[in-house]
């Protein structure tokens, strides 16, 4: 699949993602591609976030690849039950572990467990081994459940601009690949 026959969804988590992350960068050079606006970046509320997340996915007019990052996935992974159009790949980056009791803020917590079906469509979940808000081991856990095939991204962090994950080349790569081997 090309990104031109793609809806591409790019869903920040918390904070939203900043004018250098590579979600932005991304957002800005893929023609179809469109942010998932929240009202609230700074207290998510999971029902909205969720119904946001719905409501982009079921408003596309092309088939829906998601590329979300760490707040951002179990926002999607809750929404599944609610779209209605297709989607036909979804790419995680850095999913947190939400039902760490030790997670800050604390009503992050909210948007946990994560459901643990396996997805209706083809994913791929990029974790780093030294992620402050999720471990690998959870991650392997979480993608194994769902179905989704696990890239290690090394001692990356958290795969954001902090961590230096800016442009994000080999991310850009992974993504290419897995959207070629997507079927529209």
């Amino acid at each position: 699949m090309k990104a031109s026959e793609a809806d591409i969804l790019i869903v920040p988590g918390y904070t939203n993602s900043g004018p250098h992350h590579w979600q932005t960068r991304w957002e800005q050079k893929l023609t179809t591609a469109r942010r998932v606006e929240q009202e609230e970046w700074s207290k998510p509320v999971r029902e909205d976030w969720v119904t946001r997340v719905a409501e982009e996915v079921n408003r596309a007019t092309r088939p829906v690849v998601i590329v979300a990052h760490s707040l951002g996935i179990p926002t999607v992974i809750h929404a599944v039950p609610l779209f209605t159009k297709p989607v036909v790949g979804a790419f995680f980056v850095a999913p947190p572990e939400v039902d760490n009791p030790s997670i800050r803020p604390k009503h992050l917590q909210t948007f946990g467990p994560y459901p643990r079906d396996p997805l209706p469509f083809p994913s791929l979940t990029v974790a780093s081994r030294n992620d402050p808000f999720g471990s690998y081991e959870h991650a392997d856990d979480i993608a194994s459940a769902w179905g989704s095939m696990l890239v290690d991204a090394g001692e990356a962090g958290h795969i954001n601009q902090d961590s230096g994950h800016g442009p994000w080349p080999e991310g850009t790569m992974v993504f290419a690949q897995f959207l070629s081997r997507l079927k529209p």
